[in-house]
């Protein structure tokens, strides 16, 4: 799926509302995925079309169905088995994984907000590959983690007085300075449809895992409101939340 991104809002549209929808189900069943990323969210027909881009003054592939079909179940966790501490690829990590506070299927929805974003920007949200620079980035782009996470997370070396330990002045924090903005700047278009999308990520990526949108939630969210009659599936939420 990587091949084609950035991909056009419609796109982003009906991919979306197949993931959510599909690792709606694994969640009524109590299970997990726990590393859901792009590379494991597969197209069922790649063919694609050469289209020149103006703006970018190059051609480009897009795809010409966006059906798809989630794969990889091998790290996959129900509820009553044993929770591995550590979970999901780094980049699509939820913050109570990194945290060490326990996770269950929210870790999911978050993944699926980064994803969402990679989708319609076509570059990874959080590029980096530590801990703590990870944590710095979740800041600068979607405010401070909240106090009590911060308190009851096993990772106290991570903090000082509830408040993430994090030198700004450093070459890592000029990095995460310059590489991140506030999670609204990265709109492209100031369109509702694009105001939407961004609105249910930012409920996606939710610090606090019971707050965070569930996948019924999610299906219900205005974005949804413009899919085409026949990209629907019935009855999607008449399940448990």
């Amino acid at each position: 799926m990587s091949h084609y991104i950035p991909y056009p809002i419609d796109q982003v549209r009906h991919i979306s509302y197949q993931l959510c929808l599909a690792v709606k189900f694994l969640h009524d069943i109590a299970l997990t995925h726990t590393d859901l990323k792009p590379e494991n969210v597969l197209f069922v027909n790649s063919d694609y079309n050469i289209v020149f881009n103006h703006r970018k003054r190059r051609d480009e592939r897009v795809v010409r169905r966006t059906d798809i079909k989630v794969i990889d179940f091998g790290s996959a966790t129900f509820d009553w088995e044993h929770h591995s501490t550590i979970v999901s690829t780094r980049h699509y990590r939820a913050p109570e994984v990194i945290l060490e506070l326990g996770w269950s299927q929210p870790c999911d929805v978050w993944s699926i907000g980064c994803i969402l974003f990679e989708l319609y920007l076509g570059f990874t949200l959080f590029q980096t590959h530590d801990n703590k620079e990870h944590l710095a980035m979740m800041e600068r782009i979607l405010g401070p983690i909240p106090y009590r996470m911060a308190k009851q997370s096993k990772k106290t070396k991570y903090f000082y007085h509830g408040r993430l330990d994090w030198d700004e002045r450093s070459s890592a924090g000029r990095y995460v300075r310059d590489n991140c903005k506030q999670f609204r700047r990265y709109m492209v278009v100031d369109e509702p449809d694009h105001q939407q999308l961004f609105e249910l990520i930012e409920k996606m990526l939710e610090y606090d895992p019971k707050r965070r949108i569930t996948l019924v939630e999610t299906l219900q969210h205005p974005f949804f409101e413009r899919l085409l009659p026949e990209q629907r599936i019935n009855n999607v939420t008449s399940s448990k939340s």
